[in-house]
Formats: C-alpha cells, sequence, structure tokens
C-alpha cells in the first residue's frame, strides 16, 4: 500500500521495531512475503483428514464459500498421508488408500483451481502419528515433494534428538535449528519453490533464528479449542513481535474457528490476534459445515487486509494513558502495530466485559492531533483524537487508524547488510510532515541505489525504501 507518509514505531518501543538482524538473515526465497492464508486437515479431522478427498473437498469450498477470492490459497493435509513404510527406493509413499490415483493428480486437480497443496512431515525417525519421518532422507523427500508440485512444508519435531533418546516430544534445548537447516537446504535445492513451515513448537527460542531457515515458525505447542489457550498463545506472542517480518512470521499455530470450543466473542479475539500478530491464518475446520457467524469472522476484509500489509510488522502491547502496564503471563487487552499506510490498534477484553478510552496519542506511532478510523467487526467508522467503547468478556474490537491533521510520528530506520549507504532523511509533505528514511531511493534520495543482489529497492511510499 502507498502513502505520503508511513506511519510506523519509534525506536524502542516495547522492542517491536525490526531490527538490522532480522533483514540480514531472512532467507529470501522469494515465498511468505505475507503471512500464508490457508487451511490444514488436523484440527478438524486428525489423522481421517489426510486423504485426497478431505483436499479437493477444501479446495472446492475455497470457491464455493469465496474464500479464494479473499487470498485464502493453500490446501494443507496434515500427518497420516503416507503408508506405514518407504518404498524399495526409500521415497516416501502416498497411501493408496487415500490417494487412490497419486499425490501429484491431487496436486494438479489444485493448481488447475488456481490454489496451491501443502503436505506435512517430521525432522525425526517417525510422525508425531508414527509415520515415516525425514531424518537421514532430508534431500530425497524434498525432490519427492518438488515433483510432485508441493508448495507448502510443515516441518514437525516429533523423536528427534533428546538427551541420546529419541521421545514422541521433547521440550529441553537442544539443537533443534540444525535439522531444521537440513532439510531448508535441501528445498532450495529443489526446482519447485516450497514455502518452509517450521513447526518446533517454540524449542530452542525458534523465533531468533527462524527467519535465517524458513517463512514461518511455530512459537508454542499445539493450540486446544479453549480460550485458555488463545490467550496463552496471544501473551507469548506478543513478546517475540520483533522477529516477524515479510519472508517470515511467528505462527501463532492452526485457526480453531469453527470447531466448538469458543464462543463467538472469542472467536472474533482468536481471528484478531491472530491477523495483527501477523501469523498465518490457517483455518482448521470442516469447511463444509461451518457455521455463518464463524464464516463471517473467517472473511472480515479489513482484517485480512492487516493481517496481509505489505509492511509486514506485527503488533504488541501498549500502554495507554492512565492504564495500568502488561502483567507478566497475563493476556494485556491494548496492541498496537504499524501498517504501511496507517497503525492498527486491537483491544481484547481479556479478561471480562471492558469499557475503553483510549487517548490515540499515547498509540505508538500516533501524535496528537485528528485521527480517522474505522473498527473491522462493527463497520464503524470515525475520526477525532480517542477511540471509545465496550466490549463483552472475551470480545475484541480492532482499529485501523489514518491521519488527517496534527504531529507527526517516529520512524525507525532499518540498516541491512543488503545496502552499503546510510539512510538519509528526506521529506514527505502534508499535514503532519515528518523526516523519512531511505536506503536506495526515493524522493529527496541524495546517493545512489546500492542494493546487493538477491535485494531489490522496494518502496513502501514514495519517501521511504528498503533493500529487500
Amino acid at each position: 500500500m502507498r502513502s505520503e507518509f508511513l506511519l510506523a514505531f519509534a525506536v524502542g518501543f516495547l522492542g517491536s521495531t525490526v531490527d538490522s538482524r532480522t533483514f540480514e538473515r531472512r532467507i529470501n526465497n522469494g515465498l511468505g512475503r505475507t503471512p500464508a492464508l490457508g487451511w490444514n486437515s488436523w484440527n478438524a479431522f486428525g489423522c481421517n483428514g489426510a486423504s485426497a478427498s478431505s483436499a479437493m473437498t477444501a479446495a472446492n469450498q475455497f470457491v464455493n464459500l469465496g474464500l479464494k477470492n479473499l487470498g485464502y490459497t493453500y490446501v494443507n493435509i496434515d500427518d497420516c498421508w503416507h503408508s506405514k513404510s518407504r518404498n524399495s527406493s526409500g521415497n516416501l509413499v502416498a497411501d493408496p488408500s487415500k490417494w487412490p490415483n497419486g499425490m501429484a493428480y491431487t496436486v494438479n486437480q489444485i493448481h488447475a483451481m488456481g490454489l496451491k497443496f501443502g503436505l506435512y512431515g517430521d525432522a525425526g525417525t517417525m510422525t508425531c502419528a508414527g509415520y515415516p519421518g525425514s531424518q537421514g532422507h532430508e534431500q530425497q523427500d524434498a525432490n519427492l515433494l518438488s515433483s510432485w508440485g508441493v508448495d507448502y512444508w510443515k516441518y514437525d519435531n516429533c523423536y528427534t534428538p533428546c538427551n541420546g533418546q529419541v521421545p514422541q516430544t521433547c521440550w529441553i534445548a537442544r539443537n533443534s535449528e540444525s535439522w531444521y537447516q537440513t532439510f531448508g537446504n535441501a528445498l532450495k535445492s529443489v526446482s519447485h519453490p516450497i514455502l518452509y513451515s517450521l513447526c518446533s513448537w517454540g524449542v530452542d527460542s525458534v523465533w531468533t533464528w527462524g527467519d535465517s531457515v524458513g517463512n514461518s515458525w511455530r512459537v508454542t505447542g499445539d493450540i486446544q479449542d479453549t480460550w485458555a489457550s488463545i490467550s496463552s498463545i496471544a501473551n507469548t506472542a506478543a513478546g517475540i513481535s520483533k522477529y516477524s517480518g515479510p519472508g517470515g512470521f511467528n505462527d501463532l499455530d492452526m485457526l480453531e474457528i469453527g470447531n466448538g470450543g469458543l464462543s463467538d466473542a472469542e472467536e472474533r479475539a482468536h481471528f484478531g490476534l491472530w491477523a495483527i500478530a501477523k501469523s498465518p491464518l490457517i483455518i482448521g475446520t470442516n469447511l463444509a459445515s461451518i457455521k455463518s457467524s464463524s464464516l463471517a469472522i473467517i472473511k472480515n476484509v479489513g482484517i485480512i487486509s492487516i493481517n496481509q500489509d505489505s509492511l509486514g510488522k506485527a503488533a504488541t502491547y501498549f500502554t495507554p494513558s492512565g492504564q495500568a502496564g502488561p502483567t507478566s503471563g497475563k493476556l494485556y487487552p491494548y496492541w498496537a502495530g504499524p501498517l504501511s499506510d496507517g497503525v492498527v490498534v486491537g483491544i481484547v477484553a481479556a479478561n471480562g466485559a471492558l469499557n475503553y478510552n483510549v487517548a490515540l496519542s499515547s498509540v505508538p506511532g500516533l501524535g496528537s492531533g485528528t485521527w480517522s478510523w474505522t473498527e473491522f467487526y462493527s463497520g464503524k467508522t470515525g475520526s477525532g483524537s480517542s477511540i471509545s467503547g465496550s466490549l463483552g468478556s472475551h470480545d475484541m474490537a480492532i482499529y485501523k487508524i489514518t491521519k488527517t491533521g496534527g504531529s507527526g510520528t517516529t520512524t525507525s530506520v532499518v540498516k541491512p547488510t543488503s545496502t552499503t549507504a546510510a539512510p538519509t532523511s528526506t521529506s514527505s509533505s502534508g499535514a503532519g510532515t515528518v523526516p523519512e528514511y531511505g536506503q536506495c531511493g526515493g524522493s529527496g534520495w541524495s546517493g545512489g541505489t546500492v542494493c546487493v543482489s538477491p535485494y531489490t529497492c522496494t518502496y513502501s511510499n514514495a519517501y521511504y525504501s528498503q533493500c529487500l
């Protein structure tokens, strides 16, 4: 999205600014520039959903329900899709009872619908459900996926080395980066591009290295269809927001919307929190029987646009004027994050019904003056220097705030190693004129275009450029 100014967080805001390390280490495989949108079979069906029939049903529902037109693209099959043993050549085998025409046949059908297809694997000796893992077969399995045309690979962490043993799960710190990097290297050598989704359950602080290996990384253990699980995962995400950015995102796990364990309000909060945290939005319910209220949530165009904003920076907690700050271990009501053309503010009734009145001058990235806003669940619009409302327990409001007048904002300077030029202050025009920073070009730029291959000069607006 383009604008005359880029509203960005001030350096140091709860550590949310994307730092130089993040951009320096991005795998830059051209995939996952925004969080993935799709569906996965596991939450709704478990092993029973690992079939061509389930994949095609989901793909058809993407089209019939209008999800494809909103950007939902990936139809992903989880554990149990393969036979219990490899073939004589050592290859994984798509279970012929589940894939009667073979895997490539189904993949081609889904591609013909303008969609993409994903599969599941595991870094250990076995998958979590006891099917063959990829340990020792990484390049062979990557080659097979590419030959089938698979577009997305979720890579789990069961039956991997743990203190000299190989248990199903292991939660202690160990060298999981090594086996995720091994498969990542294998994917780099294949001809078909495959988005790489790390499922290491947050072990070994994966957010600190996942961006150099894959396009997303799970930050906790498996999600459950409960408010306690939703709020716990969101609270974790708030503390590691700075690690998300174009090409690599914190993965809060598949959505539980539509599965019956959450109220309508909790489903709104679940979707909203995942969206503003820039998590992949992977639907996890039976689309053939989804209720209308749940469908309306996952089809909310405004909230999807927040998740897919090109700036790719995740929201985190902020403390409004007059409010106590976050409490360790508990979900906090107030969230904010920068967009390419504004700021998103999320307010969640984390601990019961909530009446709120937030001065916009206390929101990071906003100054004093008048701002325009849209709240995406109610559809209400307005302008002014504050936002206010009432929420029932566990419900959420999500505002997009844009500039109409007043003082300016501060901007963060990102210096990847892909450029040798120092950021240069340039000037933007319009209400609330502020300095903007370019790295490789733009209005007022005084240096040359110096991005090092494979990086290119990318503009957030006419004044702000980065080598990405």
